[in-house]
């Protein structure tokens, strides 16, 4: 992106997969850049140092054109976003991470119809879910013919795209950083716990991204709770994976290193360190 100097995309009505590559562009770019809403023209496709996303009909990263209207029609759905976080390697992640990414692609390329049909339910269902800002920002921004860097507009483009772009990021730096301090612990003989140790620094949730980082394991599905660096003590927390019926932290309440079990017994706090203790005190909840 950093010899993209301006943005194109299509006039007219607008949806959400070409605004969400929009937003994430602008957020990528180095420095702030126009965008204008109008038809590319063979010298717009042929200069890489302008982005033609979504109109086109071509899909040439190199020459920065992102359209998918020329795919077959039975190419699995692909839309402009999907387009753009390929070209800054993060469709993967994003596929992963974000749930809502997949549902963008199936409106853009199948349809409503189709697409409440892919999710189960009514189409009906859809329409209860329509967001007011969704609509405000796209008519603004369908409305719009350039948007300057100067304009409200691009600003809360920037702030979306930020937003997509350092989630996205943010998920991958802490599955990585799980995969290097995160252990498995059998408890049971059908079952395990995965335990967190503790860094320095903390990091400012320390259980952050732990129920996404065990959907990633293989035998996932036995772990039935997680021990995690209490953020507020020098201790750990103790808790149930995906509320695990099998762990009941009740039963250790009156353990003299526990100083916490809540009532519903999905969650407790210890001062114990020791890992072995740890182990032991995990092995004392389970029903």
């Amino acid at each position: 992106m950093t010899h993209v100097h301006t943005l194109l995309t299509h006039p007219g009505g607008a949806h959400k997969d070409e605004f969400l590559a929009c937003c994430v562009l602008l957020a990528a770019a180095p420095s702030p850049i126009p965008l204008v809403r109008r038809e590319p023209t063979p010298a717009d496709l042929a200069d890489a140092g302008v982005a033609v996303i979504d109109v086109g009909h071509t899909h040439d990263p190199i020459r920065r054109n992102f359209d998918h209207h020329q795919l077959p029609r039975d190419h699995p759905p692909t839309c402009a976003l999907s387009l753009i976080l390929q070209h800054l390697g993060l469709y993967g992640d994003a596929r992963a991470f974000c749930d809502w990414v997949e549902t963008v692609e199936w409106f853009d390329c199948r349809g409503p119809h189709h697409t409440a049909r892919w999710l189960g339910v009514e189409r009906d269902v859809l329409n209860k879910l329509y967001s007011p800002i969704d609509g405000a920002v796209l008519r603004r921004f369908a409305a719009a013919q350039r948007v300057e860097s100067t304009d409200t507009l691009h600003t809360v483009m920037r702030w979306i795209g930020t937003d997509i772009l350092d989630y996205v990021r943010g998920v991958r730096a802490r599955l990585d950083f799980l995969a290097s301090h995160a252990a498995r612990w059998s408890t049971a003989s059908d079952a395990e716990v995965v335990f967190v140790a503790r860094t320095e620094p903390l990091p400012a949730d320390p259980s952050a991204g732990v129920d996404r980082f065990i959907a990633g394991l293989d035998g996932g599905e036995r772990i039935i709770g997680t021990i995690t660096p209490d953020r507020r003590g020098a201790g750990y927390g103790l808790s149930r994976h995906r509320d695990n019926p099998r762990l009941d932290f009740t039963r250790i309440a009156l353990e003299p290193d526990v100083h916490f079990a809540h009532a519903g017994g999905f969650v407790a706090k210890t001062s114990a360190t020791d890992p072995e203790r740890l182990r032991q005190l995990m092995t004392l909840a389970l029903t």
